[in-house]
């Protein structure tokens, strides 16, 4: 029996009210947004929201709890944009919609700041922590580079950057790795072999189980290839945007003994019933025929798109779905 596990991506939609009172906290500027040194009115704002936040999730039943990155205002950006190496430069637009962030441009021995281990720390949520990260191939994609001034030396960077903010995170059930970039920008054959070992670098630096969790598509078959030689407990799917190329990696290469189910389309106002995230677990279970350990039933992208409504309604699907009877997978 595969046990089923509802969670998220993470990056969750503001609050109206949070939006309203950042907005005239933080201004409107490029130069207002989050920079890892707020003040303690916008540290309070970004706390209360993210205490409605964890209870949203608690509430829908998730099986495991993120923090819910409300302060990342450049997405997965964000580790990067608070860093005191790097500068952000102009404003770009993050991957193929209409929302934009930062350019990171690293200009300095990138070390670990904290940042992301200190909102973890501020969850204190009852039930299993989930931590999110961008990962390292992507986290390097979104960023430009006036320091190292080599590719594999600068993913090798990024790379021990989040290791280094592993370090300082406290007790967490799973991490999961955002890797939309193996879609969106996939690497050729060398490339991808690095990546793969950056990713086997970052998650090393935990105990918990780490989900590499791709989306907007299927990853291409040579960086999927070199995706499944890295130790990471799980691969995640996004069977929203491309099922049957997903599908297809699954039967034609194989995957982990644990998945991560892109099941619910985190960009759709439309809210999937409960019983039809469990349809479209059944829906993969009869096409891979594979005995998974463990499937993580989750939106196969972050949430922020959403309003606050769908949203929350979109969680309590997943935690309905992962509470309905298990099936043999």
């Amino acid at each position: 029996m595969t046990e089923l596990v509802a969670t998220t991506p993470g990056l969750y939609p503001l609050p109206d009210w949070a939006k309203d009172e950042l907005a005239e906290l933080k201004g409107h500027q490029k130069g207002d947004l989050i920079g890892g040194d707020e003040g303690p009115e916008i540290t309070d704002a970004y706390d209360r929201a993210r205490t409605e936040a964890v209870d949203a999730q608690v509430d829908a039943g998730l099986d495991r709890v993120v923090e819910g990155q409300l302060r990342w205002d450049d997405m997965l950006a964000h580790p990067l944009t608070i860093n005191d190496a790097v500068e952000t430069g102009g404003i770009v637009r993050y991957y193929d919609n209409n929302n934009f962030y930062r350019d990171p441009q690293v200009r300095g021995e990138l070390t670990p700041s904290g940042d992301v281990g200190a909102e973890l720390d501020a969850v204190g949520a009852d039930g299993d922590l989930q931590a999110v990260l961008p990962g390292p191939y992507s986290l390097a994609d979104l960023a430009t580079d006036e320091h190292y001034g080599d590719d594999a030396d600068f993913l090798d960077a990024v790379a021990d950057l989040l290791a280094g903010e592993i370090d300082a995170f406290p007790a967490h059930e799973t991490l999961f790795l955002l890797e939309p970039s193996l879609v969106e920008a996939p690497p050729d054959d060398d490339t991808a072999a690095r990546a793969s070992e950056a990713i086997d670098r970052v998650a090393a630096a935990t105990d918990a189980d780490v989900v590499a969790h791709t989306y907007w598509g299927a990853v291409p078959e040579k960086p999927y290839a070199h995706l499944m030689d890295t130790d990471v407990d799980a691969i995640g799917f996004d069977f929203v945007a491309d099922a049957d190329a997903s599908l297809y990696n699954i039967n034609e290469y194989g995957t982990k003994d644990q998945i991560a189910m892109g099941l619910v389309d985190g960009q759709n106002t439309l809210v999937e019933s409960p019983e039809t995230v469990r349809d479209r677990v059944e829906w993969v279970d009869e096409r891979t025929h594979t005995d998974f350990e463990r499937a993580y039933l989750t939106s196969n992208t972050e949430l922020f798109y959403l309003p606050v409504n769908k949203f929350e309604a979109k969680l309590e699907a997943l935690g309905d779905a992962a509470a309905l009877a298990e099936v043999d997978a």
